[in-house]
């Protein structure tokens, strides 16, 4: 089966890829490097279901091929979910990671310990033409004072994942993945799929 991950962002692609390779999953993977002609989608959704089916939905009619799309945030409890699907923008649309990161430390700066809990969301959908599918994943953690590590991407410097001393940008591929909103997504995505055999859209 050949998929198409409808995504340009490099770190994106190669964390999909891990996780896919690591389950096991036999998939020819393309990307958006690949179809140069297709558009870059507009996230202009309210919730990362709307986001992720839009962009599956159009690179798969752009493409021919079946498209796998995610939409993935932070939501944070004491900033009422912001940033949720803005977490990119947070900072501005051009806002790299560190901008974001510390325009999120800058809103938090008066948020005691025991009130920065977080939570990491991940909206997987898989689309063939009009026919969608939507797989949901969820990794519960807080947020800290000050970045820390280098690995990974987004607000992961930040992110401590359920009662870890470790931040997602502290620890390896292998143990982040093991564990992240991407790879829950993903492992509902690789269930659905075992279980559907070739009907992908049953």
């Amino acid at each position: 089966m050949d998929i198409v991950l409808a995504t340009r962002n490099k770190k994106k692609v190669e964390e999909i890829r891990k996780i896919l390779e690591a389950a096991g999953v036999s998939f020819r993977i393309f990307t958006l490097d690949d179809f140069p002609k297709c558009p870059e989608v507009e996230e202009d959704g309210d919730t990362f279901e709307k986001n992720a089916v839009k962009k599956a939905v159009q690179i798969s009619r752009c493409t021919g091929l079946t498209a796998v799309a995610d939409d993935s945030g932070l939501e944070v409890e004491a900033l009422n979910g912001a940033p949720g699907v803005f977490s990119a923008r947070y900072a501005g649309e051009n806002a790299d990671d560190g901008a974001n990161c510390e325009k999120l430390l800058h809103e938090m700066k008066d948020v005691p310990s025991d009130k920065r809990k977080a939570r990491f969301v991940c909206c997987i959908s898989m689309a063939f033409q009009d026919n969608v599918r939507t797989f949901f994943g969820y990794v519960e953690g807080r947020i800290g004072t000050e970045p820390h590590g280098e690995k990974g991407f987004g607000y992961d410097p930040l992110f401590y994942p359920g009662g870890s001393g470790s931040t997602f940008a502290e620890m390896e591929d292998h143990e982040k993945n093991a564990i992240s909103h991407r790879a829950g997504a993903l492992t509902a995505l690789q269930k659905y799929l075992k279980e559907a055999g070739g009907e992908l859209y049953r």
